[in-house]
């Protein structure tokens, strides 16, 4: 493992340069350590620590075989009795076993397995070519290929709204009793406001151990703000109201797109820099309503190293019309659920949003669990846009064909 820098003015030489030591950066690195092991990699990142500070989760169902064996190598938490959902007229559970990731056992896992030298934190790149990448501090790694993994920039050519989230990993002052995840308990306030106006709200539990758990409030909001102190306020309260007190020891705050439209060519235009890749969020791969990503950076992950374990010649420009296919591949795939995005945020007002999830979890187990994986069928399609409507039918038909609501370029706060 490492933890060095390039000396200023420094060359090195490598088959790949990875930009971008988050989820999709970390993965790729460690799909390339797998699957093509000749291959001379750097990853690259800003931070000191791969991954952030951040906890993934994900449904078994979500991933393939060859996915699921990449996760393997990382230590999860696992449920298999089902999770919950909760909302004002009902409660259910559901069968599909959950995982989730901790980021700090990301990077000792990745730092702990990927060759010594190849990754480099505190480290930023200034300017990314066909050819390598020039460093912040001057140096320069000269590559083969390059592939961009850094974090998702908003564009005024996206439309769509935010999923607003802070987290807390409380140790509980006595074992807490609960077995399975809550994914999604909406029978929390909807009228309180958020930021400039009101949201959707629910809150997400995860039981870590017999006494610790993680909490978080989640908002999808219509700008990208985060206003801390009232979310860590309104978290503590639903830990009091729930018997779930304790010490806080970690927690974590993210602003994520939640996109319902948009033109992806436009999107591209501003992204491209001649022979150089894209993946990860910034090149579109996550999922347009739910804003999952972690399923679609180990299937990209898997298929770039895919690639280059079968065709070693691929060259950076070949690569980078690769992962330009599979984005816009994936755009496309994720249509219908750019749809539903437009009914959540235009058909309903934001506290009312609630009706229009509380319709779509009441319908059956396997067509909400195609739904998470990205991968509902006409008959699931048909299925969550007929019958009796949660909203207007008269706004319902406008969302429907809407282009949607311009997604904030504003940085978010």
């Amino acid at each position: 493992m490492s933890d060095s820098k390039a000396e200023t003015g420094a060359k090195t030489e490598a088959d790949v340069v990875i930009v971008g030591g988050g989820l999709a950066g970390g993965l790729l690195a460690l799909a390339l350590h797998n699957r093509v092991p000749d291959c001379r990699f750097v990853l690259l990142d800003a931070g000191d620590s791969l991954g952030g500070n951040h906890r993934w989760s994900w449904f078994t169902s979500d991933l393939e075989d060859a996915a699921t064996d990449l996760l393997s190598a990382f230590p999860l938490n696992a449920w298999d009795e089902g999770y919950e959902i909760h909302f004002p007229r009902y409660g259910r559970t559901l069968p599909t076993s959950y995982r989730s990731m901790a980021s700090e056992d990301f990077h000792k896992v990745l730092m702990a397995t990927l060759p010594q030298g190849s990754v480099r934190l505190g480290t930023s790149a200034r300017e990314l070519d066909a050819n390598g990448v020039t460093l912040e501090d001057g140096s320069r790694i000269d590559a083969k290929r390059v592939i961009d993994c850094r974090t998702f920039t908003s564009s005024e050519n996206l439309a769509g709204g935010w999923q607003v989230f802070l987290g807390q990993h409380i140790r509980t002052d006595q074992p807490h009793g609960l077995t399975r995840p809550v994914i999604m308990d909406a029978t929390v306030d909807q009228v309180a406001p958020y930021g400039n106006g009101a949201a959707y709200r629910f809150v997400y539990v995860l039981p870590l151990a017999e006494d610790e758990v993680f909490i978080e409030d989640t908002y999808y909001a219509d700008h990208a703000k985060m206003d801390k102190d009232q979310l860590w306020s309104r978290t503590q309260n639903y830990a009091r109201a729930n018997g779930l007190t304790g010490e806080v020891i970690g927690h974590e705050t993210g602003i994520l797109p939640v996109v319902s439209g948009g033109n992806f060519d436009a999107v591209l235009d501003e992204l491209r820099i001649p022979g150089v890749a894209i993946a990860g969020s910034r090149g579109g791969f996550s999922h347009p309503l739910t804003s999952y990503t972690l399923p679609f950076a180990a299937d990209n992950a898997l298929a770039i190293a895919d690639l280059l374990a079968r065709a070693p010649e691929t060259t950076g420009e070949d690569l980078a019309r690769f992962c330009e296919t599979r984005a816009r591949a994936h755009w496309q795939s994720m249509s219908f659920y750019r749809t539903l995005v437009r009914m959540l945020f235009e058909a309903a007002d934001p506290e009312q949003r609630v009706v229009v999830l509380q319709r779509f979890y009441g319908l059956s187990g396997p067509l909400v669990e195609r739904f998470y994986a990205g991968d509902s069928s006409l008959a699931d399609k048909v299925r969550i846009l007929t019958g009796k409507p949660p909203v207007a039918i008269t706004r319902a038909m406008r969302a429907l064909f809407s282009p949607g609501i311009p997604l904030s370029t504003e940085k978010p706060a």
